[in-house]
């Protein structure tokens, strides 16, 4: 004979993960069962004889109130959201079924929390944005923003950072951070530190703060390929939830989708540099020497300034060659375009055209004797004697310069008009400078 189990009405409630509850027309629970503790963090006393309002997310009040006038008016509601407030200060969201008893005058509801599932959606949709993110965007610093601006949507932060590091200095550098003063990141990567774990071992690292100096600390490497570039840092109050596996999860998926951004806006870079520059000597290429000169000559127009250009020759280069060799002569070409560098403004242009001919841009001067002195200077730079390769070498210019406007209108009358003056140097003996003059260039 098989036996009834003696389970009471409200005991089967009890046992159900879902809560059920009971309101009156102004929303106060007139009954709840067991599961509030576990759905809202509340024991059924703490939460009966209060309003339902006064749990609920301050966002999601009015809205609720609304509804619940509407389920109050006979309105059926089998599912709808909010958002309740949990007693540990945690956002949980909630799935009701509500229905309105004209006759006892109450609100029945059920509630389920589907905080899990609703979090796993907004993370699913934010790995989405991030990776289109990442593979759309052609500037770093806004998708450090965007980055930033769906990562906090996810993991609770009171510092973010992208940690870059340099390899041969031990540098680090941070294209983005919202560190605190009193949260200070350091400038080096030091043994033994968080950073140097997850940069130097490629490894995660999570852990769970203990005070306001010690805040919970999750970081990740930013690797591309093998290499190491970084890391990501999210830093957080230590009386807040330690971060957990799934969001070390959530920002390893991060750092590879930026590692490859990164990557691939540093090989656009580097191509872009290689396609601008001579790769012996780094100095601006002809087409870029041109490109600039023209913008020079532009502006030069338009506020009615004076601009030079000098162009320059080695004249014993020929003879390094022959007697030692390409290798000391390319050393040469990197000598001088280093020492070319160091004798002009930071703003001026310096440009290899070719061979051991190399043509300087000296902008914004208020009178011709300007670029002679800077020619000086040249002079005087290149035609010390270097050391290179066991040998003691001596390697003087000569420098021809064109004024614009006196001696061209544009960029390929001026290099033409500064080539001839060149020429008429070198013809003088050499280890000189000489302005274009129309005799000359016969």
């Amino acid at each position: 004979m098989t036996t009834t189990p003696n389970i009471t009405h409200d005991r089967l409630l009890d046992l159900l993960l879902d809560v059920v509850c009971v309101v009156n027309k102004d929303g106060r629970f007139l009954s709840v069962s067991a599961a509030s503790e576990r759905v809202f963090g509340y024991l059924p006393d703490e939460m009966i004889g209060r309003t339902a309002f006064e749990f609920v997310h301050p966002d999601d009040k009015l809205a609720t109130q609304a509804r619940a006038a509407r389920i109050s008016a006979g309105e059926p509601a089998p599912d709808h959201e909010n958002r309740y407030i949990h007693k540990n200060g945690q956002v949980v969201h909630i799935m009701w079924s509500t229905q309105w008893l004209e006759e006892e005058q109450v609100r029945v509801g059920v509630a389920r929390d589907i905080t899990a599932r609703k979090l796993a959606e907004a993370r699913q949709a934010a790995i989405y944005a991030i990776s289109e993110a990442a593979h759309l965007s052609q500037d770093l610093p806004l998708l450090y923003q965007r980055l930033h601006e769906l990562i906090a949507a996810q993991l609770s932060m009171s510092s973010f950072a992208v940690v870059l590091h340099d390899p041969e200095t031990s540098q680090l550098s941070y294209p983005f951070q919202t560190a605190p003063e009193n949260e200070p990141l350091p400038d080096a990567l030091y043994a033994d530190s968080l950073l140097a774990y997850v940069i130097q071992r490629h490894s995660p690292v999570r852990q769970t703060g203990s005070d306001e100096k010690h805040p919970h600390w999750l970081g990740v490497p930013l690797v591309y390929d093998t290499q190491t570039l970084g890391a990501l840092v999210a830093r957080n109050h230590a009386d807040a939830p330690p971060y957990s596996p799934q969001d070390e999860e959530f920002l390893h998926f991060v750092a590879d989708q930026l590692a490859t951004a990164i990557n691939r806006q540093r090989t656009h870079a580097r191509l872009s540099f290689l396609a601008q520059h001579d790769q012996l000597t780094q100095l601006a290429n002809r087409a870029r020497f041109l490109d600039q000169l023209q913008s020079a000559v532009q502006r030069a127009q338009r506020n009615r300034q004076l601009l030079a250009v000098l162009y320059l020759d080695l004249d014993n280069f020929k003879q390094i060659n022959d007697n030692h060799g390409h290798a000391v002569g390319d050393l040469v070409l990197q000598e001088a375009a280093q020492r070319l560098r160091r004798s002009v403004r930071e703003s001026d242009c310096v440009g290899r055209l070719g061979g051991d001919e190399f043509a300087v841009l000296v902008d914004n001067i208020s009178k011709p004797e300007d670029a002679a002195m800077v020619a000086e200077k040249i002079l005087a730079a290149l035609s010390a004697p270097c050391q290179l390769e066991g040998h003691t070498l001596t390697n003087t210019p000569s420098i021809g310069i064109a004024i614009y406007p006196e001696h061209g209108q544009n960029e390929l009358h001026l290099i033409r008009r500064a080539d001839d003056a060149m020429y008429a140097a070198k013809r003088e003996g050499g280890r000189r400078h000489q302005f274009f003059a129309e005799e000359s260039a016969l």
